[in-house]
C-alpha cells in the first residue's frame, strides 16, 4: 500500500478543511441544543461556541466558505475534548464524531504554522514514544525506581512536582503508583472447564506499558468464562494516538498493521478492555477510502469490549463476595462512542457483596480525552476536579473506569488531593470476585 499520498484531497489541492465531510450529517442536526446540557466544556464555559451545536454552525461556515478559519474559531474547535456525550443526547441521531474529527484532522495536516511544524512534543513523546510499550517501560524503569524509593510521592505531597514545566511535568503527575505489571503476555492461554469462545486479544500500547496487570485480570476472566485467548504477538498501537493528534498517514499503517497481525477467521472476537482503543478500531472502516476498507471493516465488525462481549456471551457469575462501596464512572469512548453503558453494570451487579452507587455527571468527561489533558490543561483540571466532587458526593471506597486515559486522570486528582480511594479497572474487582480474594481498600 503506498501511503505517500493521503487519501484527504484538502491536503493537496482544497484547503477547505470541510471539503470531504459528508455533509448530510450537517443537516441531520436542527439545532435543538439539547447537547449541550451534556457537553463537559459547555457546562464549564457557557459559551454557545464552545459546546456542539456552535462547533457545528462554526465547521458548517467554513466548509460551506462564507468564513475562513480564525484563530478564534480554532481555539472553540481545539477546545472540543471529542468525548462524543452530544451523540447520546441528540435525538437525531448526528454522528458528531464524523464531522470534529476529519475537519481537525484536515486542520491540522494543513497547518504551516511553525509551532505545528516543529512540536518536539508531538513527533517525539506523542509519536515516537507512546504507541511503542516496550519504548515507554524503558523509559520508565528509573522513574519507577524513585516511586519505589517514596521520593515521587514525597516530591508530590510537597507539591514539587508542579514545578516541572509544561507537557513533561504533567505527564510525571499522571504516573500511577508502580504496581506488579506480571510477565509478559503469552501468545495463548485456554479456556477453564468448557470452552465456550475463541477470541484474540488486543493488547494495545499504554495499556501494556502501565495496566499489564489489568491485562491479566481481564484474561484471568476471559479464561473463567470459558474462552480460549489468544494474543498475537505482531500486533502493535491501534493508531489513536496518530489519528487524533493529525497524523492520519501514521494512524493508516498502524491499523493495517494490526489487520495483519489478527487472522479474523480464528476468532469470534477481538477482545479489547480500554475504551479509547476500542472505539478507534471499530472505527477503521470508516477513515480510509482505498483497496484494504473492506478488509478494515470486516475487522471493525469483530472488535468488542470486553464487557460487551462478556455480558452477550453471558458472565459466570463470580462467587467472592467484596464487601465494599464503588462507583463507576462511563468512559467517554464507551459509554458514548461505543454506546456501552449497561453492560459494565450488570457484570458488577454479579459481584457478592458490592455496592455500586451510581456517579452524578457521568456523563461528563474527566479531562483525560487521550492527549487531551496535556494539551489543554486549563480545562482538563476543571473538568477533574469537577469529576472528583462528584466521586466524592457518593461516598464511595472504589472508583472504577474502563479506560487508561480515565484511570491516570481520575487517580492523578485523587493522589493530589489526598483522598483515600481506590481506583481500579472493572475486571480487576471481577477478577478478585473470582478469585475469591479482597481489594486491598485504602479507607
Amino acid at each position: 500500500m503506498n501511503y505517500d499520498t493521503e487519501d484527504n484531497p484538502n491536503t493537496v489541492e482544497d484547503r477547505n478543511p470541510g471539503a470531504s465531510l459528508d455533509y448530510q450529517v450537517f443537516l441531520r442536526c436542527v439545532h435543538c441544543g439539547l447537547c449541550t446540557s451534556t457537553c463537559p466544556t459547555f457546562a464549564e464555559l457557557g459559551d454557545e461556541n464552545d459546546g456542539p451545536r456552535g462547533r457545528i454552525r462554526l465547521m458548517r461556515l467554513v466548509t460551506d466558505g462564507r468564513s475562513g478559519l480564525t484563530d478564534r474559531m480554532r481555539r472553540h474547535l481545539e477546545l472540543c475534548l471529542d468525548c462524543r456525550s452530544c451523540e447520546t443526547a441528540c435525538p437525531s441521531g448526528v454522528r458528531y464524531g464524523r464531522l470534529i474529527e476529519p475537519f481537525r484532522l484536515a486542520v491540522e495536516q494543513a497547518d504551516t504554522r511553525a509551532e505545528k511544524r516543529f512540536d518536539w512534543f508531538r513527533e517525539l513523546v506523542l509519536f515516537q514514544l507512546f504507541p511503542y510499550a516496550q519504548r515507554m517501560r524503558r523509559l520508565l524503569t528509573p522513574v519507577r525506581f524513585f516511586q519505589r524509593l517514596g521520593v515521587l510521592a514525597a516530591a508530590e505531597r510537597l507539591g514539587l512536582l508542579r514545578l516541572i514545566p509544561g507537557r513533561p511535568g504533567r505527564m510525571v503527575r499522571l504516573l500511577p503508583p508502580p504496581i506488579k505489571a506480571g510477565p509478559k503476555l503469552p501468545r495463548f492461554l485456554p479456556a477453564v472447564g468448557r470452552r465456550r469462545a475463541r477470541v484474540a486479544f488486543f493488547v494495545g500500547c499504554v495499556a501494556d506499558a502501565m495496566f499489564r496487570h489489568v491485562h491479566w485480570a481481564t484474561l484471568r476472566v476471559l479464561q473463567r468464562n470459558g474462552c480460549d485467548v489468544f494474543i498475537p504477538e505482531e500486533q502493535g498501537c491501534c493508531g489513536a494516538i496518530h489519528f487524533h493528534a493529525g497524523d492520519s498517514r501514521g494512524a493508516r499503517m498502524m491499523a493495517d498493521a494490526n489487520l495483519v497481525a489478527f487472522e479474523l477467521d480464528r476468532y469470534d472476537a477481538i477482545v479489547v478492555n480500554h475504551a479509547g482503543c476500542g472505539a478507534m478500531m471499530k472505527e477503521y472502516g470508516l477513515h480510509w477510502k482505498d483497496g484494504l476498507q473492506p478488509h478494515r471493516k470486516k475487522f471493525a465488525e469483530k472488535v468488542r469490549d470486553v464487557h460487551e462481549f462478556l455480558d452477550a456471551l453471558g458472565a459466570v457469575p463470580p462467587s467472592g463476595r467484596i464487601e465494599a462501596t464503588a462507583t463507576y464512572h462511563d468512559a467517554c469512548h464507551l459509554g458514548h462512542a461505543q454506546a456501552i453503558t449497561a453492560a459494565p453494570r450488570r457484570l458488577l451487579s454479579k459481584i457478592p457483596g458490592l455496592e455500586l452507587r451510581e456517579l452524578p455527571e457521568t456523563e461528563l468527561c474527566c479531562g483525560s480525552a487521550g492527549t487531551y489533558n496535556l494539551n489543554q490543561p486549563e480545562m482538563a483540571d476543571r473538568l477533574s476536579r469537577r469529576k472528583l466532587e462528584n466521586i466524592l458526593s457518593t461516598q464511595a471506597q472504589i472508583v472504577l473506569a474502563a479506560n487508561a486515559g480515565c484511570l491516570l486522570q481520575i487517580g492523578s486528582e485523587i493522589r493530589q488531593n489526598g483522598h483515600p480511594l481506590l481506583v481500579m479497572h472493572p475486571m480487576e474487582l471481577l477478577d478478585l470476585s473470582y478469585r475469591e480474594e479482597q481489594p486491598e481498600l485504602l479507607a
